[in-house]
């Protein structure tokens, strides 16, 4: 197998789960929703209780989405190398694409071992993705992709 063939089964294995990922992380935002709407939460284990429950439930949302963060940063890395190498994208999407991969590890590194320099500088290493993620939209609902010119002739059908 190929290299960018290898590079494009890793960058589908890397979303799919981070999506999976994601849409079971959900769950716990769900169980947080139904704590704090049912009344009969609020009953069995008293206001408090049930407000440190759904604070919890919440919680556990936040850490999951910045786990997920691991696959949604790593899937930029063989994206942007293929924009990179493809001659189908701008050479610079693939760099902006590749260092948003850095910026998303860095953001989750940081927001889990020192939370409060995390928080600070969250915007601005993950500005890369933001730009990266939204000019790749933006080309190719505009430009779409470049067609490589093949390399000779064409084949003539017979």
């Amino acid at each position: 197998m190929e290299a960018p063939q290898r590079l494009a089964r890793a960058l589908l294995v890397f979303a799919a789960i981070g999506a999976a990922l994601q849409c079971l992380n959900l769950v716990f935002y769900f169980a947080a929703y139904l704590v704090a709407t049912d009344a009969s939460y609020a009953a069995a284990l008293g206001p408090a209780g049930a407000g440190a429950l759904v604070g919890l439930l919440v919680e556990i949302y936040a850490h999951g989405f910045l786990i997920a963060q691991v696959f949604f940063g790593l899937w930029l890395l063989p994206m942007g190398y293929l924009a990179y190498v493809s001659g189908m994208f701008p050479r610079a999407l693939g760099v902006v694409l590749m260092i948003a991969c850095a910026g998303y590890l860095i953001d989750l590194l940081a927001l889990f071992l020192v939370p409060t320099i995390g928080e600070a500088i969250s915007g601005i290493v993950v500005l890369p993705a933001v730009v990266g993620e939204i000019w790749m939209v933006f080309y190719l609902l505009i430009r779409g992709v470049r067609t490589p010119e093949p390399a000779g002739p064409l084949p003539v059908a017979a």
